[in-house]
């Protein structure tokens, strides 16, 4: 997206975290005047002394722009910003988009769209997969779901940010797509932690493999990147593990009510489980998985990945 592209766009952030923060920037660089919010005061500190408004509250924060984006950890978290007299719904006025970004349960969802739009605003869930990278160099995939009117209002600032942007369909329909691909990420981390295991206790390296490996039909970017991180024991996070495991318990809820059977998930979802609550390292990066099948691959505080 050009420089200045979201000129005389009043933008709302709510959510400074891993994710936030640099989308933030890349808005800020394209043109938009920028709003935050964020329960942190530090932070709203910090991002005030960077240039951005700072609102007191979300009530204040929507009522000063005219489009917000929601990124906050989960599906409680967007309903603790949405509800309440100082929530977004409180604030919201005709015409106002809102567009949460975070991977959020699909059902309720559906019943957040359904409150904003009862007060007259316009709702767009659009989460995004590229993790702290790709909101870093702003080409995150963005997977989005609501009316045409609120996806084309919402088209130029999720551009801003990504470089992969599909309408998936109506409200629901983008978290339905980020919960598909939350199970294909997970799954593929899983895949290449056992082989990488497999690899190193037969003797065979697994940089070595890694390399081999991308040449063929096993290669992705998860073998790539998350490949990358096992083999330097670089578990910084650019996607936390207990935000994967939350992910891939959201998918499974939705296959449950759907009447779905995803038993490779459920078995996955269950070594997160391992790694987040045995371990007690969900604050990795998710590529940590690998320790829960050799736990030799101890972090290394020097690799970032």
């Amino acid at each position: 997206m050009a420089e200045g592209s979201l000129q005389g766009r009043r933008v709302g952030l709510i959510g400074l975290g891993l994710m936030g923060r640099p989308m933030t920037d890349n808005l800020k660089a394209a043109g938009a005047d920028m709003h935050v919010w964020t329960r942190d005061a530090a932070k709203r500190a910090t991002a005030a002394a960077k240039g951005f408004t700072a609102a007191g509250t979300p009530r204040d924060l929507v009522r000063a722009v005219d489009t917000v984006i929601i990124m906050v950890a989960d599906t409680p978290a967007v309903a603790a910003v949405l509800d309440g007299p100082d929530g977004v719904v409180a604030g919201l006025s005709d015409g106002v988009l809102v567009i949460d970004m975070g991977t959020t349960a699909p059902t309720a969802t559906k019943e957040f769209a359904a409150r904003v739009d009862a007060a007259g605003a316009l709702w767009l869930d659009a989460p995004v997969s590229g993790g702290e990278v790709g909101a870093r160099e702003a080409s995150l995939t963005i997977m989005a779901g609501g009316s045409d009117a609120a996806f084309a209002r919402a088209e130029p600032i999720l551009r801003a940010l990504g470089r992969n942007v599909t309408h998936m369909g109506g409200p629901g329909a983008g978290q339905v797509t980020k919960a598909a691909n939350q199970v294909i990420v997970g799954l593929t981390i899983g895949a290449v932690a056992e082989a990488f295991t497999l690899a190193k206790h037969a003797g065979v390296d697994p940089a070595t493999l890694r390399e081999a490996l991308l040449g063929g039909f096993a290669a992705s970017r998860v073998l790539d990147l998350h490949g990358r991180r096992m083999v330097e024991n670089a578990f910084t996070p650019g996607g936390k593990a207990a935000t994967q495991r939350k992910d891939m318990a959201q998918a499974l809820d939705l296959a449950d009510s759907l009447g779905v059977e995803m038993p490779a998930t459920a078995l996955n979802k269950s070594l997160y489980d391992v790694l987040c609550d045995d371990r007690g390292e969900g604050d990795l990066d998710h590529a940590a998985l690998i320790r829960v099948l050799d736990p030799d691959t101890a972090p290394n505080p020097d690799k970032t990945a």
